[in-house]
């Protein structure tokens, strides 16, 4: 990616496990490049599958403006004067019935296939299930992952595929589009107009969609084992995985604005 190219960023959008993390963890080198990105003056926008109770601390605590969590059920962005601005894609009514839905599948998936689990995170969870394939127990077959994701979709669900969980939800909304509803909301932009003033970084497939959108997509090293899984990858890539490699791209961009 060209100077000039990261020169105009002025938006910052990541995924977070395996992008931000290196096996599990936040190291300081991310946690590091996330400061630095915002007291330049960038937005840094969280986009992750993690569950909204997550989302909360991320919005307070973190040096970061916004944060989309559960692949685009909600954006969550913490007012300068203090309080919460929560937008969901669904009401509240309607995701209530969604859970009694998601609670059933989840009977379904456990029962049918061998080794599945529930995330551990999925009691701070608003609007989705989560099916852990990868973070707190053994790696499940690629057979067995393809076995909960047709139990999603045979259900009228959508179903996404990352690093560690399988993640199903009903409704037509995905990170990309909350992340248009975020610019519009947030910030008056018009994302499809102004795309090349953001970058999304990313790691695994349920990352496609954001790829797919912005021109200044990026992927970790780690994705390339996910490159045979995915109809639109990255247009660029790092040298490094995870969060050093999101450290490596901060670098690159403040180095660019610098110049």
């Amino acid at each position: 990616m060209g100077k000039e190219q990261l020169r105009r960023i002025a938006f910052v959008l990541t995924d977070i496990d395996d992008t931000l993390t290196n096996d599990g963890r936040l190291p300081g080198i991310a946690y590091s490049a996330l400061e630095r990105l915002t007291e330049a003056g960038l937005r840094v926008i969280p986009v992750t599958g993690r569950p909204a109770g997550w989302c909360d601390l991320i919005a307070r605590l973190w040096p970061v403006s916004a944060v989309i969590g559960e692949n685009g059920a909600f954006y969550f962005a913490r007012h300068p004067a203090g309080g919460m601005h929560r937008r969901f894609a669904r009401p509240a009514h309607t995701r209530q019935e969604d859970r009694k839905r998601l609670d059933s599948l989840a009977t379904t998936i456990l029962s049918t296939v061998e080794g599945a689990r529930l995330s551990t995170d999925q009691a701070f969870r608003e609007a989705d299930l989560a099916i852990d394939i990868a973070e707190d127990g053994p790696h499940l077959t690629k057979t067995a992952v393809r076995c909960i994701v047709n139990c999603f979709e045979a259900a009228g669900a959508m179903a996404k595929v990352s690093s560690i969980h399988v993640n199903g939800w009903f409704g037509n909304y995905d990170k990309l589009t909350m992340a248009r509803r975020l610019f519009e909301e947030m910030y008056e932009i018009n994302i499809d107009r102004e795309n090349g003033r953001a970058l999304f970084v990313g790691d695994s497939p349920n990352d496609a969609p954001m790829f797919g959108f912005f021109a200044n997509s990026v992927g970790v090293a780690n994705f390339a084992a996910f490159c045979d899984e995915v109809e639109t990858p990255p247009k660029y890539m790092t040298l490094a995985a995870g969060g050093s490699g999101f450290a490596e791209l901060a670098e690159a961009i403040l180095e660019a604005r610098e110049g």
